[in-house]
């Protein structure tokens, strides 16, 4: 069951980031590197970065196992769904009423005149998180079911929709490009909630919507994992976030490189990590919960010596051709063979930290499975405030090719920490012992 999980998980991922590679070279072509593809990631970064920490990340590895031990699961995931997805609407109201100054706060190195044209766009762009939500809460619960299809293909569907906005666009101004690719957002987050409604019909969980009162108890110990997670799921995609917040400062363009390098960056890791731990958690999660300790090792053995074989493969082959994967992904009209070698360095420096921050990913889920979120939240937290300090030391020098690699210092970083609290014993069991 695990491999096929995984195997669909990956397959899902591969198409999506296909067609998201389609998507950025048509960027590239049309837009290029320069302040208008600029403004449109920064106002596309901020619900990524609120998505991937409170909606993906934190929200599953707290939901979970707070759902497998719920008395009154219909009761309780009925609850969190609808105090969740209210407050993700009075937020979005609070960013749209104040989408400049959040603008400003987001890329400080941006002049006036440059945050008066991302504004707009970062009050469009962030009404995708209700929506992403809305979605991450009916894969959670397909995913206790083990069922990943329709959660692994329906990613493909953002991608399309930002294809299409671009391919309708082309011939228009740039500035008028970048809000076709911001609704784009939300259509692609609309036709993602639809397909997973079909799918909670057809699993009969369409009951979780029933709002019912449940026990207080089970509600407070979800919010106390979920809090705790929402730090601890936060490393790399504050990493990345920081990453182009300090980029504002640099010459234009450094935003775009560090977005096209960190995009190739994510389909290894999302191709191999993320499928693995999406397919194991549940698995684990379960394992756990029937005080199976030996069933979720045996588990994370077998997953974890496939992921540093793929892993490291996939380092060597980026690291070997960064120049020749990125001319061939992105170098074409507006993007310049300069551009190219400005981000295949970046690529390289992201690339040293993809086994470790794959193997944390694995990792982590013995502790979230214990719900230790707190736990992790504190090893997150120590790994970014290195990442931090890493940053201000390689910036001047290095530029955007030096924060690249303070992200890769942390995940290293992170590793450490991380192993050092599943623990020396259980390491040895995991690959020393016959489980």
């Amino acid at each position: 069951m695990l491999i096929k999980s995984i195997f669909t998980n990956s397959s899902g991922i591969l198409v999506s980031r296909i067609l998201g590679f389609i998507r950025d070279l048509l960027t590239a072509s049309i837009l290029g590197a320069n302040i208008y593809s600029d403004i449109f990631f920064v106002a596309f970064k901020l619900p990524n970065l609120f998505r991937r920490i409170f909606a993906e990340g934190a929200f599953t590895q707290a939901f979970i196992p707070s759902y497998a031990k719920a008395k009154y699961k219909i009761r309780f995931s009925s609850i969190i769904f609808l105090q969740l997805f209210a407050f993700l609407i009075f937020l979005s109201l609070v960013v749209t009423l104040f989408s400049s100054l959040i603008t400003k706060a987001i890329a400080l190195g941006f002049d006036e005149q440059t945050i008066e044209l991302a504004a707009p766009l970062v009050a469009i762009n962030f009404y995708y998180l209700p929506l992403i939500f809305v979605v991450t809460f009916m894969a959670a619960l397909l995913q206790y079911k083990h069922h990943f299809a329709t959660t692994a293909f329906s990613t493909a569907l953002l991608n399309l929709a930002l294809i299409a906005a671009l391919l309708i666009s082309k011939d228009l101004e740039k500035y008028e490009i970048t809000f076709y690719l911001s609704y784009g957002v939300l259509a692609g987050g609309l036709l993602q909630v639809l397909v997973h409604l079909l799918a909670v019909k057809k699993y009969n969980l369409c009951k979780i919507f029933t709002f019912r009162k449940h026990k207080k108890k089970e509600e407070n110990r979800f919010y106390k994992s979920f809090f705790g997670a929402t730090l601890g799921s936060s490393t790399a995609h504050i990493s990345a976030f920081l990453d182009t917040w300090l980029a504002s400062f640099l010459v234009s363009g450094s935003i775009s490189y560090l977005y096209y390098a960190n995009r190739v960056f994510q389909l290894p890791l999302a191709l191999f990590a993320i499928a693995t731990s999406v397919a194991l958690f549940p698995m684990i999660a379960k394992a756990i919960k029937n005080k199976d300790a030996n069933r979720a090792l045996k588990l994370m053995k077998k997953s974890s010596i496939i992921l540093i074989g793929l892993l490291s493969l996939a380092t060597l082959i980026g690291i070997v051709f960064d120049n020749e994967i990125i001319w061939l992904l992105f170098e074409r009209g507006a993007f310049t063979s300069s551009d190219t070698t400005n981000t295949a360095l970046i690529l390289t420096m992201y690339l040293i930290g993809l086994l470790p921050y794959g193997l944390a990913k694995i990792f982590s889920l013995w502790l979230y499975s214990h719900e230790k979120q707190f736990l992790a939240a504190k090893i997150s937290m120590k790994a970014l405030a290195f990442n931090i300090v890493f940053s201000l030391l390689l910036i001047k020098p290095y530029g955007a090719a030096g924060l690249a690699f303070a992200s890769t210092l942390s995940g290293f970083i992170l590793l450490l920490l991380t192993l050092k609290e599943f623990g020396l014993k259980n390491l040895k069991t995991l690959y020393f012992s016959k489980i």
